[in-house]
C-alpha cells in the first residue's frame, strides 16, 4: 500500500504539464494551457490544463484529473503503475506503509491469490486466443456476425475448443484445486473433472483496471445455456461487473453517455459499427452496484431492453434499483427496441446515426416509471388511482431526499392521479415512519405550546412551558435560516408542525454539549473519504446547498485556508447542519497535506459524496482567477454561516420548548454571541 503522505508529496514535485505534455501539444491560453482532447474526438481544443491549481479538465467530454489519473486513463496503467512511473521521473523510491505484522501477512496471501488466479485466468485466455485462429468454424461464425479480425483482437475473443478436458494442454497439474476455484474447471461428484467452457466464442471479462477476471462463453451452434458465465470466485462476482466498461471507457466519453444492452455480442457488434459506448450485465438483472458503476463512468445512462414483457420486466427491475442513485445532474432514459430488433441488428439494418437518434429519443426514467404505473391501473376512476397512489408510494419513497428531480416527479404524479402537490406530500409523510435519534425519546410539544397564552404573538417573544420568557427573541424569529432556502432536507418538505418539533425535541440535549471536547474533524462517525449512497445504508445524497459550495469552492481553490480555522470556526462548522462536505473536505486537507486542487483530487476517495461534489466544481474553479483576499473572504462566509447555526438553534430550543435551565442558558449564550456578531 501507498502512503497517502507519499502520493501527496509526489503530486507537489510533479507537474501536471510536463505529464500531459507528452501525449497532448498544448499552447498557452491565458493562466492555462489548451489542447486537443486525447479522451474523445474534437476539432476545437477543449481540453485546458492548470499549472497553478495541477488538474486538467475537458469542457466536451468531462474527463478531468490529475497527474496520476491521467496516465491510469490515457495509458491504462494501473494505480501502483502510474504513481511508479512518476515518481522515476522526479527521483523518488515509492515507499510501502508500515503495517503490522498480520496486516502484511494477510495482505501479501490475497496478492498471492489474486495473482494465482489471474495467471490461470491469463494462461486460459492466451489457450483460447490461439484455439480462435485455428479453428475456422469459430472464424468463419464472427465474420458471419459481421465482426473483422480487428475487432475480435480489440475485445480478445477467443474459442474453447470441444475437448473435454482442453485445458489439460496448457495446465500440467490439470487436478489443481485452484483451476476450480478460478471457474474454469467443473470437478463432478465422482471426482471427473472437465471444462466449464466448451464449444463456446470467449468472451474475455475484465475490471476496471483492465485486469481479466473472468469470462463469458456463447454457443455458436445448438445448446444451452447460450450464454455461460464464470461463477462467482475470488476476483469475480456478477452482480457486480460489466462487460465492456474497460473496453469502452474511450467510446463512453465520445458519445457522452454510457449505453446498457443485454448480451455480450450486442457490446461486440455495436462497436464494430461505430457505438463504442455500450456495456452488458453478465446474465443477470441490474444491480445497485452495477447502477453506481455506470454513474462513475457517465452522468447520461441509456437501458436499451427489448419491447416484449420480458424486456419491460427487465427494464422495471433497472428503474427500481435506479431510485435511491438518482441525482440532479444525472439523466437516466430507457429505450425498448422494435420486437424484431436488437441493438445489433437496428443499427446494421437504419444506421449508427438513426439509433443515435433513438438514444437522444428515449423516455427519461420519471416518463418510464409513471407510464409503466399508470398503465396497470384504471386512471379515470378514483379507485384506480388510489391503487396506483398505493403502489407508488414505496417508488417515490426511494428517491433522494432533497433533490429537485424528487420533487419534479412527485409534482408531476400529483397531477396524473389528480391531487395536489402539497396532498400527496401530506399523505406521503403520512406514511413514512418518523426518524428518531437512537435512544433518545423527545417528546413532542403540541403545536403552539412554546408560544402558549400570546396567539403567534412573535413580539412579545417565545415562552417556555413554566412562562419563563428569555431576554432576547431569536434573531430572526419565524424566519427560517438563510440556508433552508437552499436546501430543503433541513425539514422534509410538508413536514407538520408537531412533527417538526419531535425532530427538534432533543435539540436542547443536543445543545449543551457544544461546549464539550469536539471529535478531531474526521471521527466524527463519517469518514470523509466514504460515500454516503442516498438510500443505500447510510443515507446522504449530492444536494449541496450554495453556501457550502461557496466554502468548498473556497477550500479547493485555497487548501491553505484549513490552516487558519480557530476554535469558534471549528466549532460552527461542527454545528451547521448542511456542512458535513466542508468539513469531510477540512479532514482531507488535514490528514494528507495536500497543497493544490489536483492533489485534494487525487486524496479523495472516487466513490465517496465528496469526490463527486469536487470533480463538479473543478470548472468553476478552473475558470476563477485566484481571489486577492481568499482569508477575508473565507470570513466573511464563515460570518454569515455562524449567524444561521444560532439561528437554527434557537428556533430549535424554542421549538422544544426551554423546558430546563440548561436550555435557557444556552438560548442566552447564543443571543448574547448574534449580537457580538451583528454588532461588529
Amino acid at each position: 500500500m501507498i502512503p497517502e503522505s507519499f502520493v501527496q508529496d509526489l503530486l507537489a514535485r510533479v507537474d501536471i504539464v510536463d505529464v500531459v505534455g507528452r501525449y497532448v501539444q498544448l499552447r498557452k491560453g491565458g493562466a492555462n494551457l489548451l489542447g486537443l482532447c486525447p479522451f474523445h474526438t474534437e476539432k476545437s481544443p477543449s481540453f485546458t490544463v492548470s499549472p497553478t491549481k495541477q488538474f486538467y479538465h475537458c469542457f466536451g467530454c468531462g474527463a478531468h484529473g490529475t497527474a496520476i489519473s491521467f496516465l491510469i486513463e490515457h495509458t491504462g496503467a494501473s494505480f501502483p503503475e502510474a504513481v511508479r512511473s512518476l515518481a522515476a521521473n522526479v527521483g523518488l523510491v515509492v515507499p510501502e506503509a508500515p503495517r503490522s505484522p498480520q496486516a502484511q501477512a494477510a495482505s501479501r496471501r490475497r496478492k498471492e491469490e489474486v495473482s494465482r488466479h489471474q495467471q490461470l485466468l491469463d494462461t486460459a485466455q492466451q489457450h483460447y486466443l490461439k484455439l480462435l485462429k485455428a479453428t475456422p468454424a469459430a472464424t468463419d461464425y464472427l465474420k458471419k456476425r459481421g465482426l473483422t479480425g480487428e475487432i475480435a483482437a480489440r475485445f480478445g475473443l477467443g474459442w474453447s475448443g470441444t475437448d473435454r478436458r482442453g485445458l489439460a494442454q496448457v495446465f500440467s497439474h490439470y487436478e489443481d484445486p485452484l483451476l476450480v476455484e478460478a471457474g474454469l474447471v467443473i470437478e463432478a461428484e465422482d471426482g471427473r473433472r472437465y471444462d466449464r467452457f466448451r464449444e463456446r466464442i470467449m468472451f474475455p471479462i475484465r475490471n476496471a483496471r483492465g485486469n481479466l477476471i473472468g469470462f463469458g462463453g456463447r454457443v455458436i451452434g445448438k445448446g444451452e445455456p447460450k450464454y455461460l458465465n464464470s461463477p462467482d470466485t475470488p476476483i469475480f462476482s456478477k452482480g457486480q461487473e460489466l462487460y465492456g466498461l474497460w473496453e469502452g471507457r474511450t467510446g463512453i466519453r465520445a458519445e457522452g453517455c454510457v449505453l446498457v444492452v443485454e448480451g455480450y455480442m450486442d457490446v461486440v457488434g455495436l462497436a464494430q459499427l461505430g457505438l463504442e459506448n455500450a456495456v452488458a450485465t453478465l446474465g443477470t438483472s441490474t444491480t445497485p452496484q452495477h447502477v453506481q458503476k455506470l454513474l462513475r463512468a457517465s452522468d447520461r445512462i441509456i437501458f436499451s431492453f427489448d419491447g416484449d414483457k420480458a424486456g419491460r420486466r427487465a427494464a422495471w427491475r433497472a428503474l427500481q434499483n435506479c431510485l435511491p442513485l438518482l441525482r440532479d445532474d444525472v439523466s437516466i432514459r430507457f429505450l425498448f427496441l422494435p420486437d424484431d430488433h436488437d441493438p445489433d441488428s437496428f443499427v446494421r439494418a437504419n444506421g449508427a446515426e438513426a439509433f443515435r437518434e433513438l438514444m437522444a429519443g428515449a423516455p427519461a426514467l420519471s416518463s418510464f416509471m409513471l407510464d409503466e404505473l399508470a398503465s396497470r391501473h384504471h386512471m379515470t376512476e378514483p379507485e384506480g388511482r388510489a391503487a396506483c397512489v398505493h403502489e407508488a408510494k414505496p417508488l417515490l419513497a426511494q428517491l433522494p431526499v432533497g433533490t429537485t428531480v424528487r420533487l419534479q416527479i412527485e409534482r408531476e404524479f400529483a397531477r396524473r392521479v389528480q391531487m395536489t402537490p402539497e396532498e400527496l406530500t401530506a399523505l406521503l409523510e403520512a406514511s413514512r415512519p418518523e426518524a428518531i435519534d437512537p435512544g433518545v425519546q423527545p417528546e413532542a410539544t403540541p403545536s403552539g405550546a412554546a408560544r402558549q397564552g400570546h396567539d403567534n404573538d412573535f413580539a412579545s417573544g417565545p415562552v417556555s412551558d413554566d412562562g419563563w420568557v428569555p431576554d432576547f427573541e431569536p434573531a430572526g424569529y419565524g424566519e427560517p435560516p438563510s440556508w433552508a432556502f437552499d436546501d430543503a432536507s433541513a425539514f422534509p418538505a410538508g413536514q407538520s408542525g408537531s412533527a417538526r418539533q419531535a425532530q427538534a425535541g432533543s435539540s436542547s440535549q443536543r445543545a449543551h454539549s457544544a461546549g464539550a471536547k469536539r471529535q478531531p474533524y474526521g471521527q466524527q462517525g463519517r469518514s470523509p473519504l466514504k460515500r454516503q449512497r442516498p438510500g443505500v445504508a447510510g443515507g446522504g445524497n449530492r444536494s449541496v446547498t450554495s453556501m457550502a459550495k461557496r466554502l468548498l469552492r473556497l477550500l479547493l481553490a485555497h487548501p491553505e485556508l484549513a490552516d487558519t480555522l480557530g476554535d469558534q470556526q471549528l466549532e460552527t462548522l461542527a454545528r451547521g447542519p448542511h456542512l458535513s462536505l466542508v468539513r469531510d473536505l477540512i479532514a482531507l486537507i488535514s490528514t494528507t497535506g495536500a497543497r493544490h486542487a489536483g492533489a485534494l483530487l487525487e486524496a479523495a476517495d472516487p466513490d465517496s459524496d465528496l469526490a463527486a461534489v469536487l470533480s463538479d466544481l473543478t470548472t468553476d474553479v478552473l475558470g476563477h482567477d485566484d481571489l486577492p483576499d481568499p482569508v477575508a473572504e473565507w470570513n466573511d462566509a464563515m460570518h454569515k454561516v455562524e449567524l444561521d447555526v444560532i439561528k437554527t438553534e434557537q428556533l430549535q430550543l424554542v421549538a422544544a420548548g426551554l423546558k430546563d435551565n440548561a436550555a435557557r442558558e444556552r438560548y442566552q449564550l447564543l443571543a448574547r454571541r448574534w449580537a457580538q456578531l451583528t454588532q461588529a
